[in-house]
């Protein structure tokens, strides 16, 4: 058993075999996830867990060069985008962010490498993360 980090072995294992340039999408609870897509299902509760505090947890252990979100999020989910971009400035890299619409956006999902489902009922409150290497 793990003593810190990344607790949930799906989750854990997930970031172990994540590549250079690969993607793995935090997802709130709404977001419609293609069949066949691999996803780890997280989320217990309306709020919980976050997909803030995912964030914050995976940040931890994996390199991420940037994240992706839908263009919306700003507009509809103003004080969470912020909350995001602090959360980015706080990672153990630099990170950039980009957005493209929510349309798009589901549309790339089939090519992660996982969605992970949170308890995030905020909208369009989804990320994808660009793996990077650690070197």
């Amino acid at each position: 058993m793990n003593r810190s980090g990344l607790l949930h072995p799906e989750l854990s294992a997930l970031v172990a075999r994540a590549g250079h340039t690969q993607t793995i999408v935090l997802a709130d609870t709404g977001l419609p996830i293609p069949a066949g897509t691999p996803r780890i299902e997280l989320g217990v509760s309306a709020g919980l867990p976050s997909l803030l505090d995912v964030l914050s947890a995976v940040l931890g252990e994996l390199v991420v060069e940037r994240v992706t979100v839908a263009s919306e999020t700003r507009q509809h989910s103003p004080q969470w985008h912020a909350r995001l971009l602090d959360t980015l400035q706080q990672a153990p890299d630099r990170i950039t962010h980009d957005e493209i619409t929510h349309d798009a956006l589901k549309a790339s999902l089939s090519g992660a490498l996982a969605v992970i489902r949170t308890g995030e009922v905020t909208p369009y409150a989804n990320v994808i993360l660009h793996c990077g290497v650690n070197f």
